[in-house]
């Protein structure tokens, strides 16, 4: 056993003030994760309130099982856009009958829980989560269709949603649809692209479309219960299997649908006797200081994550700014890439590029802990060949078949981004703490990079350098990328799977290696070739 000795001062001034700094962010985050809780407002919840109905988040606590986690995902989409935080939807992966399942609940208290571009892309992350991890599938529905005055950035890519739908099944996957009321026009196609649909005698209403278009396109007189209600589904089209008398009962049947299923994992089981960390997940909190040109040590991360803080370290004296080895967490074997230093050398890329050919080898998931600047520049490392060494790990990133889930610590910039598996490469999970930030530099640097070159312009064109027009230009810039770079600014757009409190760190990845694990886990057989 290889157990990490923590040498965390918590007691420490620097401990204290990273404290603080990370209280107030993640208050920050919980008074933006209460504008989602809010849906449509406060008029519009206790409108559908007294209509007898419950909202989304309800429907999934009845809907999972009791005492079990909820595991919400992007539940920041749309933040610091036009739309409501939220996207006017909620994913997340619950159990049912003990089984992971993806689920997606639209919101009908925000605009008819119709669809804008920010609920669009939101489901469909939750649809490729379905698919990459071979989870069920279960939408709770009530949705007015594409939100008309968005259609031309939501009708055309709209159409993944029900080619996803067709291919879970295809796949093996279950498909479930709850329908708890208006599922029209786009909305229709979710409970007919399903497996199973359940539907609630009269409240679902499903119809392409609603009696006054039809009244427009062919002269037909109808009404919502005779077009397209549960009833009708039920006895007349077939559309419906299940046919519910309240939204309990529809929630009761999904349940039994998924109890049915029988559903068998194909990765491996968490193994026994889990001990928890030997030193506390609170910790976490304080570990990270509120200024990242500050470099902390990973191991007391890992120390705080890992089963029984037992982690058997990977070329510890080579490459030593990236922390590479072998560990569990809540029982499942897991590899660890951890930034020490900030700065990947070439020691580094081969070491990551070799540590990830060996997880393959032995099926074993990744977990990359993000704290890197980038890879190091300039005229000595060029010569050394850091471009194809940078190369090589970003190739074995790419070619890896096993899981892969990146937690973002700290700095996450440039093309060690890439390297440390970022969204662009496809992580099964991908989640932020507050203090992390992310872009192609520091604000600072890439500010003073503009000046250089413009700079370098002037000079060029015989022109004076205007000192003061250049110092506003870069106080401009950097503050422009500082506030892009925040958290909650790249999980509204969906480049992460959601911001989290540091000392729920273990839960999360391990409620994902448990997803992971529904689906089998085999490594990469080729990586292509590797540059020497």
């Amino acid at each position: 056993m290889s157990i990490l000795k923590s040498t965390l001062d918590v007691a420490s001034s620097q401990y204290g003030a990273a404290a603080e700094a990370m209280r107030n962010k993640l208050a920050e985050l919980d008074a933006e994760h209460t504008k989602a809780l809010g849906g449509g407002g406060e008029k519009y919840v206790r409108r559908h309130h007294e209509r007898g109905k419950l909202l989304p988040r309800e429907r999934i606590e009845l809907l999972i099982d009791p005492d079990s986690p909820f595991l919400e995902l992007s539940p920041l989409a749309a933040w610091g856009t036009e739309f409501p935080v939220g996207g006017s939807t909620v994913t997340g992966i619950g159990v049912v009958h003990g089984v992971q399942c993806v689920i997606v609940a639209n919101d009908p208290t925000v605009r008819g829980g119709t669809s804008n571009p920010w609920t669009l892309r939101k489901t469909l992350r939750a649809n490729d989560i379905a698919l990459q991890n071979r989870l069920p599938m279960i939408n709770l529905v009530e949705s007015g269709g594409a939100d008309l005055p968005t259609q031309k950035e939501v009708f055309i890519p709209g159409g993944r949603l029900f080619r996803d739908l067709t291919r879970l099944s295809a796949a093996g996957i279950p498909t479930i649809a709850l329908v708890f009321g208006n599922s029209t026009a786009g909305g229709a196609y979710v409970p007919g692209m399903s497996d199973h649909v359940v539907m609630i005698k009269e409240r679902s209403k499903v119809f392409l479309a609603g009696p006054p278009l039809v009244k427009m396109a062919t002269g037909e007189e109808s009404d919502d219960e005779t077009l397209g209600g549960a009833d009708m589904h039920a006895r007349v089209s077939g559309l419906a299997d299940h046919l519910a008398v309240d939204e309990e009962d529809a929630i009761r049947l999904g349940r039994d649908i998924v109890r049915r299923l029988e559903w068998a994992r194909l990765g491996p089981d968490p193994k026994p006797d889990v001990r928890e960390p030997r030193y506390a997940p609170e910790d976490l909190i304080g570990i990270v200081p509120d200024d990242l040109r500050i470099p902390f040590d990973p191991r007391e991360v890992i120390a705080r994550v890992v089963d029984d803080s037992d982690f058997d370290e990977f070329k510890p004296l080579y490459g030593s700014s990236l922390v590479t080895g072998w560990a569990q967490i809540h029982g499942y074997p897991v590899g660890i890439l951890a930034n020490a230093r900030g700065v990947l050398f070439g020691e580094e890329s081969q070491k990551a590029a070799q540590f990830i050919q060996l997880a393959n080898q032995v099926d074993t998931p990744l977990l990359f802990l993000h704290n890197t600047t980038g890879y190091m520049v300039g005229r000595e490392y060029e010569e050394s060949g850091m471009i194809k060494h940078g190369s090589m790990m970003i190739n074995a990133v790419s070619n890896s078949r096993v899981p892969h889930i990146s937690v973002l610590l700290g700095a996450s910039y440039g093309a060690g981004h890439y390297g440390m598996c970022g969204r662009a490469f496809d992580p099964r999970f991908l989640f932020a703490w507050p203090s992390a930030k992310s872009a192609v530099m520091g604000g600072a640097q890439l500010a003073g990079v503009i000046s250089i070159v413009g700079r370098a312009a002037a000079q060029a064109r015989g022109q004076a350098i205007d000192e003061a027009a250049d110092e506003a230009m870069r106080a401009a810039v950097e503050n422009q990328i500082e506030a892009e770079s925040m958290p909650m600014f790249l999980s509204g757009r969906l480049y992460d799977d959601g911001v989290i409190d540091p000392r729920d760190t273990r839960d999360v990845v391990g409620f994902c290696l448990s997803a992971a694990a529904s689906g089998p886990i085999e490594g990469a057989g080729n990586f292509g070739v590797f540059r020497m």
